[in-house]
């Protein structure tokens, strides 16, 4: 598949996924009190809008016809 993730784009996926998922299993392993649903979901979508950011794909952005990455 073609890229439709640029570099900015993938930074931020990549950071806040991150982030989010860390979020999300402190949760689940108990440091917060928010629940096992809410640590699951985080975790959840922390994985994928990590994993996108890293394969530099985005079906959504495919879907709705988003290119935030350069011509080459």
């Amino acid at each position: 598949m073609k890229n439709n993730i640029g570099a900015t784009d993938r930074r931020i996926r990549i950071g806040i996924g991150l982030g989010l998922a860390a979020v999300g299993v402190a949760s689940l392993g108990g440091l917060l009190g928010v629940g096992t649903v809410v640590g699951t979901v985080l975790t959840l979508l922390g994985l994928a809008l990590a994993g996108t950011g890293f394969v530099r794909v985005c079906l959504l952005y495919r879907l709705l016809g988003v290119d935030t990455s350069r011509p080459r």
